[in-house]
């Protein structure tokens, strides 16, 4: 690893000062999490009102599906511009915002309905990222700041077969959440970026592979907002394959 001073800085470009950031504890704070009627969204919803949040707004696009007591429901669907700006306005104290919310549906980059899935992915998984960010940051910078929580995948660093188009909406949210964390710093706003393998919810129940519980996927990343890590990686498979990026080796070249 290159220690900071030995980095060369290309011309006309700064690099972003380091921050602490972090260390926010879930107690006492209002969360929001979309995409919360199921799988990780359930789980990141019951992990904060277990872990003592003030209110906890839980959305999704049908209010029918969430059967959280506890929680504050709102109607959401992310892609959806007007739909985002109704639900910031509706939750103006908000501190913590959990972007959960994503779309995945197996097939190839060759296959006859490539283009409009790859629409879709982007639509959900990239610009619904945005939007929603852009909707919350002022909501967050009323509140000192807050923390944004990005959900993720190791697969935003690999395309693996039958997954081209959510790799290629993963990738472009991995970009987009470096871009906002350096735009936020000057709200004090910190964002953190988590990246899992497999999960076992719906999304992954055709897959065999090793995969890890909802609820250790929210802990480790509610742990790295406390602990001020900005980028939190939850299986053995996502640092392997985040340590190879820089090698000649990288998984990206050639998946299993």
């Amino acid at each position: 690893m290159q220690c900071e001073e030995n980095l060369i800085q290309p011309k006309g470009i700064q690099l972003p000062n380091k921050t602490a950031g972090g260390c926010m504890e879930i107690r006492g704070q209002v969360v929001f999490v979309s995409g919360a009627n199921r799988g990780l969204g359930k789980a990141f919803v019951s992990a904060a009102l277990k872990a003592g949040a003030s209110k906890v707004y839980a959305a999704a696009r049908n209010l029918a599906d969430l059967k959280i007591s506890g929680c504050h429901p709102i109607e959401l669907d992310i892609t959806d511009p007007e739909s985002v700006l109704k639900a910031a306005q509706s939750c103006p104290d908000v501190g913590i915002l959990i972007n959960n919310a994503g779309y995945l549906k197996y097939g190839s980059l060759l296959a006859d309905d490539a283009v409009d899935s790859l629409r879709e992915h982007f639509e959900v998984n990239s610009i619904g990222t945005l939007l929603m960010t852009r909707a919350f940051a002022p909501v967050l910078a009323n509140q000192g700041g807050g923390a944004i929580i990005n959900i993720l995948s190791v697969l935003s660093w690999l395309n693996i077969q039958e997954s081209g188009p959510y790799s290629a909406s993963k990738a472009a949210q991995w970009s987009l959440t470096n871009g906002l964390r350096n735009e936020l710093r000057g709200q004090n706003t910190f964002v953190v970026g988590v990246h899992p393998g497999y999960i076992d919810t719906d999304m992954a129940a055709g897959v065999e592979a090793q995969k890890t519980s909802p609820e250790m996927v929210v802990e480790l990343a509610f742990d790295g907002l406390v602990d001020g890590v900005e980028e939190v990686i939850i299986d053995d498979a996502g640092r392997w394959v985040k340590s190879s990026l820089s090698s000649e080796e990288a998984a990206y070249l050639s998946p299993k």
